[in-house]
């Protein structure tokens, strides 16, 4: 255990803790069993070392360990576990749990046997708690990692903080909201480079190296965790990695299965399971027709990146400016509001705010009796249903 505590002090030495994700502040950090789960590149490993520092701070005895790390070839997790709690530590992180063979039934033993430990745990965007063989559904509460929104993006980047909204502020406030917050910073002279470059938090590192960084992540989730936690051929990874070039340069896409069935080579059967696949893994994000049941093997009536950074990685053209609204629209609501595809309009949040997206000059015929609102790229105000795209990007 020496080994393991002086490799995460190490950790700590350089660790920034000017900034920190507003995911911190949500997690009830008193639960005994936490889950933190996301796409790769997000900064769960970042928000553990963190929460450790805090603890380490207040004279809390605390460990981190990756399930990547060599030590555990041939040593088990609940006996470091057991070793950890005999010796007075209280609070156990666990990085990338979906790297260990049968991590759930040991993380279900030492938060039965060990009551005096709390332990926090991340893994894939793909980790199941429901169904993993020790049902930990019950014991744990997990939460979602998405990557920077733009509000943190300008915390991160350039040092200014601002609240977070709540879509309903933000719909009934708007014209006040954004008026106080250009008198700090212009947003739109910085919402280019998000769009672009500004998802991931590794954009901070190197910046000139982020397209490539984002396309090593890319191929890590395709050859490795869907055959790792998927079961996906390896064969077939280049099937996949089609579907993900087709979706990225269409505007936006809405799949024909059996044209798509026919073009890439499979049965739909297994076109759906593959949509389904990138959808879990945090590269596409879904949509449905209002009011529709969604199932594994069903057909969504639209697709997007999951994000607009991974539109300007993976397309080797412009992307569509639309389709980039839509995205950014899309990934900034989605993390908290439920949204479907309407008859009219673009987008449906939680079933009763109807949203079109566009350029500064859409008149918004889609909305009936003028109803529902505009969210609107290239402007720094708003007016009335009038509101500010990038002001979307404050709700996380």
């Amino acid at each position: 255990m020496q080994y393991l505590t002086e490799k995460f002090r190490k950790k700590l030495l350089h660790l920034p803790m000017d900034f920190q994700r507003s995911l911190m502040q949500d997690i009830t950090w008193e639960t005994r069993l936490i889950g933190i789960k996301g796409a790769r590149g997000a900064g769960k490993t970042t928000l553990l070392l963190q929460r450790i520092k805090t603890l380490l701070d207040h004279n809390h005895k605390a460990l981190y360990v990756s399930m990547d790390d060599l030590w555990f070839a041939d040593h088990r997790l609940t006996a470091l576990a057991d070793q950890f709690a005999k010796e007075g530590g209280r609070y156990l992180f666990i990085d990338e749990v979906h790297k260990y063979p049968d991590w759930s039934r040991e993380i279900k033993n030492i938060y039965d046997d060990y009551p005096e430990l709390y332990v926090i745990f991340t893994g894939s965007s793909l980790l199941e708690i429901l169904n993993a063989r020790a049902d930990l559904s019950r014991r744990a509460v997990v939460y979602e990692m998405q990557g920077l929104s733009f509000r943190e993006y300008l915390h991160f980047s350039q040092s200014q903080p601002f609240p977070r909204l709540t879509l309903q502020d933000l719909l009934s406030g708007h014209e006040t909201i954004a008026s106080e917050i250009v008198q700090k910073i212009r947003p739109l002279a910085y919402f280019k480079d998000y769009l672009k470059t500004g998802y991931y938090p590794f954009f901070k590192e190197v910046p000139t190296l982020y397209p490539q960084r984002l396309t090593e992540v890319v191929n890590l989730i395709l050859e490795i965790e869907l055959p790792q936690l998927r079961r996906v051929d390896v064969a077939w990874i280049h099937k996949l990695r089609q579907l993900l070039l087709i979706i990225a340069e269409s505007a936006p896409f809405k799949p024909n299965i059996s044209a798509l069935s026919n073009k890439i080579g499979i049965n739909r059967e297994t076109l759906l399971a593959y949509l389904h696949h990138l959808s879990e893994c945090g590269l596409t994000r879904h949509l449905y027709r209002e009011g529709k049941g969604i199932s594994r093997l069903q057909k969504p009536d639209k697709v997007y990146l999951d994000n607009t950074n991974l539109a300007y990685t993976l397309r080797p053209s412009q992307p569509d400016t639309g389709t980039i609204r839509e995205t950014y629209f899309a990934n900034q609501l989605a993390y908290q509001h439920k949204l479907s595809y309407p008859k009219t309009g673009d987008f449906l949040v939680d079933g009763q705010h109807l949203f079109e997206i566009g350029g500064p000059g859409k008149p918004g015929r889609q909305l009936p009796d003028a109803s529902g609102f505009l969210a609107l790229d290239n402007i720094e105000f708003g007016y009335q249903n009038r509101i500010p795209l990038w002001l979307f990007g404050f709700l996380y």
